[in-house]
């Protein structure tokens, strides 16, 4: 088990596998620009910036392992050159230091997929942010294929808890219902939508962050509860809480106008993959390598929007 751990990234994610680490005994190293406003007993920081190789390469130059729970701002723009310049930066620095990577990654990069989404599928170059994904896959893939850097990406599908806000049980749902005011969704609320809880999320990355060499160079789906539709996921929220499930459905043909007022429907458009089907996350291969024991949904749903009245 690593006792020290340099994490590139501390926004929601970030932050739940710095409290588990920490809550283990371990060293954490939090890395972004500048500094966060708390970080828990047994925490240090460090700046840097995943654009400048040089201040990322100092940063991690005693790392030995090192997790990239890296977020940009939900952007096509930012995406489409931020996230291979990070990816590239990332490696390099982990190459220098010789230290091992566990990227946490979504599943944008399947692009539209009917059917359940499994590790084998192939990044596609769909859109931008999606395609963006892809590129950042393929130069981990290669990094670790010719033995430069040793890499696991752990991919997780939406998900939600305390403190994620930038989620379809976020802001927009779980918050609006927790203040009074109706959960809006982009589209449809019927069809099975898999969703992960952030500790989850988590754990898996920290599982693969100890596990032997020969889980790196592959892709991990984070295991969720039994699928739901986005409205019995609304539900229980609405039970929880003690409040009628008030729920406005925006049709997807109306994102390109409301999109022109609220950037963050603009920038969806091109995700409408995620919401028009069905959409099943197969995490078996986790499953059967690591453990299956995941936040029961009415268990996490019930906590995260609790933790919005607040």
């Amino acid at each position: 088990m690593y006792t020290s751990i340099h994490v590139i990234g501390y926004g929601a994610l970030g932050q739940d596998v710095v409290r588990q680490l920490v809550a283990q005994g371990r060293t954490v190293t939090v890395l972004q620009r500048s500094r966060p406003r708390a970080l828990p007993v047994g925490a240090v920081f460090a700046a840097a910036d995943t654009l400048d190789a040089a201040s990322l390469t100092q940063a991690l130059a005693k790392a030995r392992v090192v997790v990239c729970a890296l977020g940009f701002p939900y952007s096509a723009s930012v995406w489409r050159d931020a996230w291979p310049t990070a990816m590239a930066n990332v490696l390099e620095a982990c190459a220098a230091s010789g230290a091992r990577l566990v990227f946490a990654d979504n599943l944008y990069l399947y692009g539209p997929h009917d059917g359940p989404l499994t590790e084998d599928l192939p990044a596609v170059d769909y859109g931008i942010k999606p395609a963006a994904r892809a590129q950042v896959t393929r130069l981990w893939q290669s990094a670790h294929a010719t033995g430069r850097v040793q890499v696991a990406a752990v991919r997780s599908p939406d998900f939600y808890g305390p403190g994620v806000t930038q989620s379809v049980l976020g802001e927009g749902s779980l918050m609006a219902l927790a203040r009074g005011r109706s959960a809006v969704l982009l589209g449809e609320a019927d069809l099975p939508h898999d969703v992960a809880h952030v500790r989850d999320y988590g754990r898996a990355v920290i599982s693969l962050v100890d596990a032997s060499d020969d889980a790196y160079g592959q892709a991990w789906h984070v295991p969720c509860d039994d699928t739901l539709t986005l409205r019995q996921h609304l539900e229980i929220a609405a039970k929880a809480l003690n409040v009628p499930l008030r729920l406005t459905l925006l049709p997807r043909w109306t994102a390109p106008i409301l999109g022109l007022a609220v950037p963050i429907v603009k920038e969806g458009i091109e995700m409408h993959f995620l919401f028009d089907r069905p959409y099943r996350v197969d995490a078996t291969k986790f499953r059967n390598r690591f453990w299956s024991d995941v936040t029961p949904l009415h268990v996490g749903i019930a906590e995260a929007a609790l933790s919005f009245r607040q």
